[in-house]
């Protein structure tokens, strides 16, 4: 019988599951994700469920949270962004000159004005001078030109020459997106260069493991909308795969669940994932994914992503303990890994002396991507002594610029620090196991000697903090919950909450530990709660009761995300546009170039035409077997006194879908 592989590769674990059309789920297994080599834990996960069951693989589906994270960790590797037309005010739009921290940005004369028009001659002298510049320090170019969506000519006329010029992997605005807002397409294009490299790492590491077992079923990633698109595709526009996981998360929560008006929360390591299903399906934020603070242009679920997982930093300040939103290693996974590690956390633990950074680690998380080249004297001094292993940042460190060059490691993914997290809680407490237990207590009482913060009491002993953890992450766990509920029904964001709706909601969360009070606050979700991911069951039956709702956690809860790898179909949109810039001339605006018509007809059925081909094209490209197509049309107009009818635009949209070609 043909068997569907799916995979699921996550911050912590990586997830397999074989899936029968017609039986569900017949094997899943788990292995830790190997970031220094992800074929390590891929080939894990794919050993526990090939060796259960025998058939012939037909199709092979991945999800991933790695874009996801990479975003909202801010780790990424370094481009260079060439903006054709831009002022440099861009910058301090939509997050652009934040997302590109101090990665270098070119402005070169070109684009285009709003009818398609060029607005100044594209500068190619100078944007090759900018290439070879940049090219020995970056793993990736972004290319973004005024109104190219309107005409793309100069945005394809610089990835020709970085081509040209250079290897390097270069990503065009105009080929994410047709909306207008030059900013935030500038954005959504860096993002998409910053991640190249990273899903390229993935998708060769799958096919690789996929050629050594002889397997030859397609291979295909599922995109932020839930959809699936081929891997070779994917790997030229990663930014789509922003949120992969959430949306894999909540087609298999529907599938495993049968559940089909609920909130959808998946809680993994790094982040809690947070999406609305209604009837059966997805509910997708046409206006662009929001990721890490930084709002996109890629449709995709509307999920709320918040930095807090089982692998979040347990940390003080002000307010006292919390938990995130910062992902580490969980120290009892170190002392697993690197059993030398507990030697160092044993002294940590007996000395006397005030040691800043007491037990806590830095190590290598994957390979360099941009060569040396890219490292200052300082980040090349800690990268090299990070080659012996994991280092304690007691010795690591030695004052600012050390640890600022140890902070730009972490920000660009190369380094991961190791503290202690709500997992090492967990082994304490006895509801998880596997790694060492002897770490994560050693870590819970080298954190005990540190100076109390805000409003922190600390407990007695390692068993009382790892309580105190637990109950942070679910008070912190229901109010995202409660932070998505309100946005998805009121548009309000916790920053507008006020003192006093915070001070309530607090409370409502605090359960039995509430402070005693003459008002009594109780928060009641109004659609049921389907949890999946491998730590809920620790956290969300108490989560549950707190905000009063029925609560589901379906069969193979763990490795849901694998499971929606592989029920989802292709899907591919393309639009046009026709606009008219003069009097009796109509443009069209297509994806790869413009045309004037005299008649608005026959420029409507030209773009018909040519979205309806393309489309098509697109998902044959995307994998798909079989495909459907549909097609709509929108009309602008502005009826005049007198009864006259000015024609704005008309936007032609088509919709091509159909299930994965498989192997045969």
């Amino acid at each position: 019988m043909p068997l569907f592989l799916g995979l699921d590769t996550g911050g912590t674990y990586t997830d397999a599951v074989l899936f029968d059309p017609d039986q569900g789920v017949l094997a899943a297994a788990k292995s830790l994700t190997t970031k220094h080599d992800l074929s390590i834990g891929l080939a894990g996960a794919m050993r526990g469920v090939l060796s259960q069951v025998e058939g012939e693989i037909a199709m092979v589906g991945l999800s991933t949270t790695l874009a996801t994270n990479a975003i909202v960790e801010g780790h990424a590797s370094p481009i260079c962004l060439l903006l054709a037309g831009y002022e440099p005010s861009a910058l301090d739009r939509a997050g652009l000159r934040q997302a590109l921290g101090g990665d270098p940005v070119v402005f070169i004369a070109g684009g285009h004005q709003p009818t398609g028009d060029e607005q100044h001659p594209l500068d190619l002298s100078a944007a090759a001078a900018a290439i070879k510049a940049h090219a020995p320090k970056v793993a990736a170019f972004a290319v973004s030109a005024y109104f190219s969506v309107r005409n793309p000519a100069h945005e394809i006329a610089l990835r020709r020459l970085v081509r040209e010029l250079t290897d390097l992997p270069v990503s065009c605005g105009h080929e994410l997106t047709s909306k207008l807002d030059a900013p935030r397409r500038a954005l959504t294009c860096a993002l998409n260069a910053r991640l190249i490299p990273q899903l390229q790492q993935l998708v060769r590491a799958v096919a690789g493991l996929l050629a050594e077992r002889g397997i030859k079923a397609p291979l295909m990633v599922v995109k932020g909308d839930g959809s699936l698109i081929e891997a070779a595709v994917a790997m030229e526009c990663p930014v789509e795969t922003i949120l992969s996981g959430p949306a894999a998360s909540v087609v298999g929560a529907h599938y495993l669940s049968g559940e089909k008006d609920v909130f959808v929360s998946d809680m993994g390591g790094t982040t809690t994932d947070i999406a609305l299903l209604s009837g059966g399906r997805p509910v997708l934020n046409r206006d662009g994914a929001t990721v890490g603070g930084f709002r996109t242009m890629v449709e995709a679920v509307g999920v709320h992503t918040f930095g807090l997982g089982g692998d979040s930093e347990a940390r003080l300040n002000e307010d006292g303990l919390i938990v995130g939103p910062r992902r580490v290693m969980p120290l009892s996974l170190l002392g697993h890994q690197h059993p030398g590690s507990l030697a160092i956390l044993r002294q940590h633990r007996e000395s006397d002396e005030p040691v800043p950074h007491r037990g806590q680690f830095a190590l290598r998380q994957r390979p360099l991507d941009a060569g040396e080249a890219s490292l200052n004297p300082s980040q090349i001094m800690i990268w090299s002594k990070l080659a012996e292993g994991p280092q304690p940042l007691a010795q690591l460190i030695n004052g600012a610029g050390a640890l600022r060059a140890l902070g730009r490691l972490v920000d660009r993914g190369l380094v991961l620090m190791s503290g202690f997290t709500p997992s090492d809680a967990a082994h304490i407490l006895g509801h998880q196991e596997g790694w060492s237990v002897e770490a994560a207590r050693l870590g819970a009482e080298i954190f005990l000697r540190r100076d109390r913060q805000g409003d922190w009491h600390p407990p007695a002993d390692a068993e009382g903090l790892a309580r105190q953890v637990r109950e942070q992450v679910i008070r912190q766990t229901g109010e995202v919950i409660f932070a998505a509920a309100i946005a998805e029904d009121e548009s309000l964001e916790q920053r507008e909450w006020g003192k006093l709706g915070r001070r309530m909601i607090d409370r409502a969360l605090a359960g039995e530990a509430a402070p005693a009070s003459l008002i009594q606050t109780r928060l009641t979700l109004m659609r049921p709660l389907v949890a999946i991911g491998a730590p809920v069951a620790s956290y969300y039956p108490e989560v549950a009761k707190r905000l009063n709702t029925r609560l589901v956690i379906p069969p193979h809860a763990g490795v849901t995300n694998a499971v929606g790898a592989v029920a989802s179909g292709v899907v591919q949109t393309v639009e046009a546009l026709i606009t008219q810039p003069s009097e009796g001339r109509f443009r069209l605006h297509l994806p790869t170039a413009v045309e004037d018509f005299t008649d608005l007809a026959a420029a409507a059925v030209r773009a018909t035409a040519a979205v309806e081909a393309q489309a098509t094209a697109q998902a044959e490209r995307a994998g798909a077997g079989e495909v459907q197509l549909s097609v709509s049309r929108k009309d602008k107009a502005v009826r005049e006194r007198g009864g006259f009818e000015i024609f704005i635009e008309s936007k032609i949209v088509a919709t091509a879908f159909g299930r994965p070609r498989l192997a045969v």
